[in-house]
């Protein structure tokens, strides 16, 4: 196996059909991927996933280690990180094979929503950026097995920002590429909580961590209130 995509699922039953109706079609050709679906939820995501050819495996709960348990039964010298309400670029498997060929030991691609709100292009937008603040795990975060295994994985004792925090490390080891594919994601927790203000707690809960807060302090700041 060349490329390892893993998907961390929560009570995704809604949405990851679409999502593996893209990936199994990009890779319906091809014998050097694979498809990990590491859940932790308690609907029926996994019955889902059983009628596309995808590997399972279950998980305690948090993305963090879920994606670390993925990355453990994952055959691939190359793991992709996808969310489930994520669809990556088309192409997008020869495009992170190739990057990594090319010398590329870690990136992601640019990012859009399913919101054609101009605010939400805007976000988007901003991703095209070497900036931290710019990235996110529903970038599709892509990172050879040997890199990721000499980092140590994501961090399972953080709660939130484990997207953030993998990537500082990853700076300290490699440069990051961000490639010209866009993955479009879901704006579903923006219109839960409103494009502004969702934005404003994000940039809120990215500050906290900045400054270096208790993971706690973060973890319960995002859980009262952000739906």
């Amino acid at each position: 196996m060349n490329l390892s995509i893993i998907i961390p699922t929560y009570n995704e039953e809604t949405c990851i059909a679409d999502t593996l109706s893209v990936i199994c079609n990009a890779a319906r050709h091809r014998k050097d991927t694979e498809i990990i679906i590491s859940d932790s939820g308690e609907d029926n995501t996994l019955a889902v996933a059983a009628g596309f050819p995808v590997k399972t495996c279950r998980s305690p709960k948090g993305r963090a280690v879920q994606m670390n348990r993925g990355a453990e039964v994952a055959s691939g010298r190359i793991l992709c990180f996808l969310h489930a309400d994520t669809l990556p670029p088309e192409g997008f498997i020869g495009d992170i094979i190739s990057a990594v060929e090319q010398g590329s030991e870690a990136g992601c691609f640019q990012l859009t929503f399913d919101d054609p709100h101009w605010l939400m292009q805007t976000y988007g937008w901003f991703t095209r950026f070497p900036l931290s603040v710019c990235r996110g795990g529903d970038q599709a975060l892509f990172t050879t097995r040997q890199l990721f295994k000499r980092i140590g994985g994501f961090n399972e004792g953080l709660r939130v920002m484990e997207d953030i925090e993998i990537l500082e490390r990853i700076n300290k080891h490699t440069s990051f590429r961000i490639l010209d594919g866009v993955a479009v994601t879901s704006a579903r927790k923006y219109h839960i909580n409103g494009r502004v203000r969702l934005q404003i707690l994000f940039g809120i809960v990215h500050l906290l961590y900045t400054l270096g807060f208790d993971q706690d302090i973060i973890a319960d700041y995002y859980s009262r209130n952000i739906d």
